[in-house]
């Protein structure tokens, strides 16, 4: 499942050194975090109404786009999506409230 992250993850890092006028990903890059989390928002925003909406292909394709603008911000912060898959798999088994709670410690 994850195959397809590592091989966008490459992509997103190559885009690093991408002329801005060639690639979406490199621009957002030279704009900046703020650009990348506004995108983020929008992106949130858009998979909020989708989901209100309630068409399958919509969500899946609003979803895609913030998978996708995640990745931007974590490949921005030298991060990878097995950082994240890290994290996900501390907290497999653990219930959501238990996992919570230790945070505020």
């Amino acid at each position: 499942m994850s195959e397809i992250l590592q091989q966008l993850a490459q992509v997103l890092e190559q885009r690093k050194l991408e002329p801005t006028e060639k690639s979406y990903v490199a621009g957002l890059y030279a704009k900046g975090l703020d650009t990348i989390l506004k995108k983020i928002g929008e992106e949130a925003a858009e998979t909020i109404i989708a989901g209100k909406g309630g068409d399958k292909q919509q969500i899946i394709y609003e979803t895609a786009d913030l998978w996708f603008h995640c990745m931007v911000l974590l490949a921005s912060q030298d991060l990878s999506p097995d950082d994240v898959l890290a994290e996900l798999q501390r907290r497999f088994g653990l219930s959501g409230i238990e996992e919570k709670s230790k945070r505020k410690s």
